[in-house]
């Protein structure tokens, strides 16, 4: 079984999804024959991580339930972080399959358990507090930062700018708090929350904050740092500067050609079209008269 899990591993790795399903459904047959409860939770945790990446979203969903069927079958807690995480995936899920009522209880829920995991926390007497459960007070906060990021990129695609502002902006807090100002998140928090901000009109509030995210993502050599440009980019654009702003796509598309991200250097060739579009707006603009 052991072998089977790590060969699905390896064709993940190599991009081989089908052979990792094949290795995983084989794996999962045989946890089932041995009845080792660990290996079907974990076994189908990963089918539906799997199944997520393909896309095929209803499977995940029926997976990530199973899964965590067993987990409470065989006494975890309600609000394990485990538990929490998978419920996490499937408020995911839901928000992508547009289930609105059935995504924002699957968010509510996460981060109310983990809200009240860490108000348990606070209370512990000072000289009851181990190593243990610092390690499990960390981890959970960091929980609940990725379930407010993940809850603010679904408000922030139905436009709720507002409300993904709010999220972000705690998401931010939680990571700078626990991680550090040049952690590789922190730095992409900035950049989400720049992004609203942008949205919003807040043009120079976006800038101040995007320019401070690519500034450090410079100095701690960050792998994103292409999309940090190109989003400053973008920015820049939207407040007229179109001269610098083409100055930082090309330089955003450089940098994402060496990294081999094609994705990422779509989207800047489309803020250049976009760029060529305005400039091309100006000239038609009709010139003021100067006055005699």
């Amino acid at each position: 079984m052991i072998l089977l899990l790590k060969k699905a591993k390896l064709s993940l790795h190599r991009g081989n999804l089908p052979a990792a399903s094949s290795f995983l459904h084989q794996a999962v047959a045989l946890a089932h024959q041995t009845h080792n409860n660990q290996a079907i939770i974990y076994t189908y945790s990963q089918m539906a991580n799997l199944a997520y990446l393909q896309g095929h979203l209803d499977s995940a969903e029926k997976l990530f339930k199973a899964a965590m069927s067993f987990m409470l079958a065989g006494g975890t807690p309600e609000d394990d972080n485990a538990v929490i995480e998978m419920s996490l995936k499937l408020a995911t899920i839901y928000a992508e399959q547009n289930k609105a009522e059935l995504a924002e209880h699957g968010f509510r829920f996460c981060l109310e358990s983990l809200e009240a995991k860490l108000e348990k926390h606070k209370q512990l007497p000072e000289d009851e507090r181990t190593e243990e459960h610092e390690i499990l007070r960390r981890d959970t906060h960091l929980l609940l930062g990725l379930c407010l990021d993940s809850r603010a990129r679904y408000r922030a695609s139905m436009l709720h700018l507002n409300q993904a502002g709010q999220d972000y902006r705690k998401a931010l807090d939680i990571c700078r708090r626990e991680q550090g100002e040049t952690h590789p998140q922190t730095l992409v928090l900035m950049s989400d929350l720049a992004t609203i901000l942008d949205l919003q009109g807040r043009h120079d509030e976006a800038l101040a904050l995007i320019q401070q995210a690519v500034d450090l993502s410079l100095s701690t050599e960050h792998p994103d740092h292409h999309v940090l440009l190109g989003n400053l980019a973008g920015i820049l654009m939207h407040t007229g500067r179109l001269e610098d702003s083409v100055r930082f796509y090309q330089e955003a598309l450089g940098r994402a050609a060496q990294a081999g991200d094609q994705a990422a250097m779509d989207q800047i060739q489309e803020g250049l079209k976009e760029v060529k579009k305005r400039r091309s707006q100006e000239r038609k603009e009709p010139r003021e008269e100067a006055p005699q």
